[in-house]
């Protein structure tokens, strides 16, 4: 791939994925490349330098991979969210309206102390129910969200709105329109 300014450029839109209408944000392509995926991590910390984070939680499962690699450059501990079920020690649960049902994630419930700033990642921010759901794991734990990071915004479906209006600072690389 030829050298880039913009993640946006290593994202691959996959037309009716999973089904159809959906223009899927594929940012495997990204991960890929090693420039982009450098890119990506460098910039979803630029605007959090500075700040105290003590740990980075990542949502299931592109937010692992990004959730690790940020955490590894601030030198901080990794935390997953993870679905229900895949966590082997004792959890506490969040469920979370998705567009055709209900989901539920869980978090150790010993991840995280009381008071600790947390930066939440994920690759993609859509109606912003799995973040919200993972920021009410983290506060009930009694840490703080300094910010949720993602690569794709799709503001169309509001998740941006959602979670700035609990009070979330929202860092998106890129957007889309539509779905």
């Amino acid at each position: 791939m030829p050298p880039s300014n913009s993640v946006k450029d290593y994202i691959r839109t996959i037309v009716d994925f999973p089904h159809e209408g959906i223009m899927f944000r594929d940012v495997t392509t990204l991960f890929a490349d090693p420039r982009g995926f450098r890119m990506a991590i460098d910039q979803l910390l630029h605007p959090y330098a500075g700040q105290q984070i003590d740990k980075v939680v990542g949502l299931e499962a592109r937010g692992f991979i990004l959730g690790g690699a940020i955490a590894h450059q601030l030198s901080k501990g990794f935390v997953p969210v993870r679905k229900k079920g895949k966590l082997p020690a004792a959890t506490i649960a969040e469920e979370y309206q998705l567009e055709y049902g209900e989901a539920v994630i869980e978090i150790h419930d010993d991840a995280l102390s009381p008071g600790e700033k947390v930066l939440l990642v994920d690759d993609l921010l859509a109606t912003g129910g799995t973040a919200e759901a993972g920021i009410r794991l983290c506060e009930r734990l009694g840490a703080q969200i300094v910010g949720c990071a993602f690569i794709v915004d799709l503001p169309d479906l509001g998740g941006r709105r959602r979670l700035e209006a609990l009070g979330i600072e929202v860092h998106a690389l890129c957007d889309y329109s539509g779905h």
